[in-house]
């Protein structure tokens, strides 16, 4: 990238943060799953005025990457504002093909497990257990989806008494149809019904919010009208949100950035996870 073109593109993000005030939060981690030598974290976000007297919301974000890559820094702002409106934000690992040589089926299994460990610590970790959101982008959409809909692909060591399931899903750009007229079907090695969460949509599923591009090359805008369709037709909310032109993963970028991150706020205000109107401060 030529030198003036990457200061215009940091010109133009750090006049979209400067407009609009982000508390910065440092998360606290811990280890909620070993695997080998493998260490698994949740990278918890706790409301500036965290009071352990009280019992919290929370959502739990997963990163994108195709299953293959990233961090949980990805949802760093987003879990930070969200923890600025009283929720307890987390993000968490999982297993990564680059990094562990696993499959979307373990890192399916790996979200399910952090879901269940909120979920079975919640006393301790000051949660309600009835208000545990999901969320993610892209390949993390698709394992927040996946706990929210599909039966099984649990881990042979896992308490099934205790729900994988989130109460509500945030999806950025989600994958959620793993066959051939979606994404990541050769990855999953003939069992695409197991792990495709439109294809496991039933009576039940947690009320969603989906942010899409109209022009995202990466994972078909069709899929997110029949996840629409199938939402509606079982009786669950889906709130569609299409953002013309917009291609993958443009939700993290400018006033998309914004926007999404607002109408999440009105979304899960909506659901009783946060209370009063969005504190995003525009500083013009």
């Amino acid at each position: 990238m030529k030198p003036f073109i990457y200061l215009l593109i940091t010109s133009l993000c750090f006049s979209v943060n400067a407009q609009y005030k982000i508390a910065d939060i440092t998360p606290e981690t811990l280890i909620y799953k070993e695997i080998d030598t493998i260490k698994l974290k949740l990278h918890i976000y706790k409301p500036i005025d965290f009071n352990p007297s009280k019992t919290y919301s929370c959502i739990v974000f997963f990163h994108g990457g195709g299953w293959n890559s990233g961090s949980y820094k990805a949802f760093s702002r987003q879990s930070s504002y969200l923890a600025s409106r009283g929720m307890i934000a987390i993000s968490a690992d999982y297993r990564l093909f680059n990094t562990h040589k696993t499959t979307p089926f373990d890192a399916v299994e790996d979200a399910k497990s952090a879901i269940r460990y909120v979920r079975k610590h919640a006393e301790t970790l000051h949660i309600n257990p009835n208000l545990i959101a999901a969320g993610g982008g892209s390949a993390g959409g698709h394992l927040a989806a996946a706990c929210g809909n599909i039966e099984g692909l649990e881990g042979s060591n896992e308490n099934l008494q205790i729900s994988s399931k989130p109460n509500a899903l945030v999806l950025f750009n989600p994958v959620y149809d793993n066959s051939k007229q979606g994404y990541g079907y050769r990855k999953m090695d003939g069992r695409y019904l197991e792990i495709s969460p439109l294809h496991n949509i039933s009576k039940g599923a947690p009320p969603t919010i989906v942010f899409f591009g109209t022009n995202d090359k990466t994972t078909p805008v069709a899929s997110s009208k029949a996840y629409e369709e199938k939402m509606k037709a079982v009786g669950s909310r889906c709130d569609l949100h299409l953002y013309e032109g917009a291609e993958h993963s443009f939700f993290n970028k400018g006033d998309y950035f914004i926007e999404t991150l607002i109408e999440t706020d009105k979304f899960l205000e909506s659901l009783g996870y946060i209370k009063g109107n969005q504190t995003l401060k525009n500083t013009q």
